[in-house]
């Protein structure tokens, strides 16, 4: 049995379940690496990342680079020397990082790749209608999402859930594979195989403003998948045109419901305490929604001091 000498990089709540996971396998973390504090909040204070403070409590020495390309940097992971590094959710390395350790680099990727490769394939998938997913780990080489496999674990998506639901299942079996990866690497018994090359790859790129937007003018089933694989971060958004004004929405949970009519779509229509939105083929049913400058509410609570006018329109 090889004796590791791990170093963990990581930033979210996400990674935090891998090092923990790997800690309590018995491995020896020398050295943990994530991003520095940054201001947050309305007083914007310095908040640790969830990886430093999990990182802290156990004791473990941390580093916070601005420069992963940096000859100081360069010089506190040669003092780490760590023979094997572990990466989850975190940014893209230099080579003279990645390439350091006698046995490698590898990372946690949330998707059964090669699909799914880019920043958010927790969200993407169930925004596309996915029905399966997974975990993988991979080696690192000079491309994103692209190197060598080792070991991947799928999952089922339940057609309702939404993807903080999806994100915890996912987050609780890919620790459980790093530590699996970690057992292989540790033998000395890695086999590695090539991604598949496929010209039917989906991507999984970075959310913005532009492709978190509601499209009423899709099918209730693709707006219903779009709205929960965004529930409830970042959130769905689209406009509000209530009388003479508009406003952005946040769309929160919502239900589908496959029905003609002959409403414009978009078109709000509120009947005993529900707030449905019109689609080519049905409607989008909201239960919770956030208006400018307001909190999250259940939609039944909104309308008891908010009222929809007869031309109401989301678009």
């Amino acid at each position: 049995m090889r004796d590791l000498r791990i170093v963990f990089m990581g930033t979210p709540d996400f990674a935090v379940a891998s090092l923990e996971e790997i800690l309590e396998a018995g491995y020896n973390v020398v050295g943990v690496i994530t991003a520095p504090d940054r201001p947050a909040g309305r007083g914007r204070k310095l908040r640790e990342s969830a990886v430093k403070s999990y990182a802290k409590s156990k004791g473990l020495k941390v580093l916070q680079p601005t420069n992963l390309k940096s000859e100081e940097f360069q010089k506190e992971l040669a003092e780490l020397d760590p023979n094997v590094q572990v990466v989850v959710a975190f940014r893209m390395l230099p080579k003279s990082v990645w390439n350091y350790p006698e046995y490698g680099t590898f990372n946690l990727h949330a998707s059964l790749l090669p699909q799914y490769r880019g920043a958010a394939p927790i969200n993407w998938a169930i925004m596309n209608g996915e029905n399966k997913t997974g975990v993988s780990t991979f080696f690192l080489d000079e491309k994103i999402d692209t190197g060598a496999m080792i070991l991947q674990e799928p999952i089922e998506i339940d057609p309702s859930e939404n993807v903080e639901s999806l994100h915890d299942r996912l987050m609780s079996l890919g620790s459980k594979l790093v530590v699996r990866t970690l057992d292989e690497i540790g033998k000395g018994e890695v086999i590695t195989e090539a991604q598949p090359e496929s010209s039917e790859l989906k991507e999984a790129p970075k959310l913005n403003r532009e492709n978190t937007k509601i499209d009423w003018n899709l099918p209730v089933d693709q707006i219903y998948n779009h709205i929960r694989g965004l529930n409830p971060y970042p959130a769905a958004w689209c406009y509000l045109e209530n009388s003479s004004e508009e406003s952005t929405v946040k769309i929160y949970d919502v239900g589908k419901l496959k029905q003609e009519h002959h409403w414009p779509n978009g078109t709000v229509t509120v009947t005993e305490k529900q707030i449905k939105v019109a689609a080519p083929d049905g409607y989008i049913l909201i239960n919770e929604i956030q208006l400018p400058g307001k909190r999250k509410m259940l939609s039944n609570a909104l309308l008891n001091g908010f009222n929809f006018a007869p031309d109401a329109k989301m678009r």
